[in-house]
């Protein structure tokens, strides 16, 4: 086995949730994703929709076996040593298929190794391996200060977006959206007497599209005055899935160093954005047609590499008032689709 090391640490991630054009939603899940020389480990598995187990949402209980688990305090929760380093983002069930790995002590060091996709009480090498990942040796007082200082109060954060409008009925549709996928919202007409503690637990602020500009800068005030240093945006079009998607881009504001898909643009009948890293890439197209009917369809699902890409885009999809909305593992983009 290799004596080079590999660096170990941890960062806050995102499955972003959403509302699919065919009314089917998905859940929005934060977790702690695991990052090995410097990249997290998620990137390396281009096309999987997964979370860790160390997820925002377990009971603290269940999120500190896991992590006792993962610093070898306890036995292996599969045959063979095996550990579930990420798994399915609904059901967090087995069944789904898992990636797991050996995690075993090495002297002082800890390793990682025989990574592979399992559905079952036992990993198949041969078939399902991820050949060529690891295996990575940790020095062992940097993987188990990473881990602890989770136990220390180091838990990923819920997520809670403001919303601020007066026509109550789309707002409490969109509330509805995002609370169905994992997010937290709340619904005012003004910021004027929210406490500072309560203004200071949202992620972000949603303006309506009927919110006049001195009420929007009345807010903005109230939350620098409540020393609440999170994004204000405002709403594109009364159309619920596109929202749900503003509110998550914003949700991941300042995280841009994490990000698999950047620079999303649309114009000139296409659409072009560049991918950091290889992954699964989804746009979906929202517009308004002339009766004020919101309309939504996918327009592209596909795995792609590095690099710049062109999509060309269905004239009918993106006439009049568009808008597109890019989504890949932890990254959601959105943009106007400018004639």
């Amino acid at each position: 086995m290799s004596a080079e090391y590999a660096t170990f640490g941890l960062t806050p991630a995102t499955r972003p949730g959403g509302l699919l054009a065919g009314g089917d939603f998905q859940l929005h899940r934060d977790f702690v994703d695991f990052v090995v020389d410097g990249r997290p480990l998620l990137y390396r598995l281009s096309d999987l929709d997964a979370v860790s187990p160390l997820a925002a949402d377990v009971p603290p209980s269940l999120f500190t076996a896991q992590v006792r688990g993962l610093l070898l305090e306890t036995g292996a929760p599969l045959p063979d040593g095996r550990y579930v380093l990420y798994g399915c983002p609904e059901c967090q069930d087995l069944a789904c298929g898992a990636v797991t790995a050996v995690i075993e002590r090495d002297g002082d060091d800890v390793v990682w190794r025989d990574f592979a996709w399992q559905a079952g009480d036992r990993a198949d090498l041969e078939r399902d391996g991820y050949h060529g990942m690891g295996p990575f040796r940790f020095r062992g007082d940097e993987y188990r200060g990473a881990l602890t200082a989770l136990l220390d109060g180091g838990l990923p954060g819920s997520r809670r977006v403001l919303l601020i409008g007066a026509r109550v009925a789309l707002l409490a549709r969109l509330a509805a959206a995002l609370r169905t996928i994992g997010i937290g919202a709340d619904i005012t007409q003004s910021a004027d007497g929210v406490p500072a503690g309560e203004l200071r637990s949202y992620g972000a602020v949603l303006f309506g599209r009927s919110v006049p500009a001195r009420e929007r800068d009345a807010v903005r005030r109230a939350l620098t005055g409540a020393g609440a240093d999170v994004p204000c945006v405002d709403a594109l079009a009364p159309v619920v899935p596109l929202l749900v998607a503003q509110a998550e881009q914003a949700l991941e504001a300042g995280r841009d160093d994490h990000r698999r898909l950047t620079d999303l643009t649309a114009a000139g009948g296409a659409a072009e954005f560049e991918v950091v890293s290889a992954c699964r890439v989804r746009l979906t197209a929202h517009r308004v047609d002339r009766l004020s009917r919101a309309r939504s369809r996918d327009l592209f699902d596909a795995v792609l590499e590095p690099g710049r890409h062109r999509v060309l885009l269905d004239p009918p999809a993106v006439k009049g008032e568009a808008y597109l909305v890019a989504r890949t593992a932890g990254t959601v983009l959105v943009t106007a689709v400018d004639p």
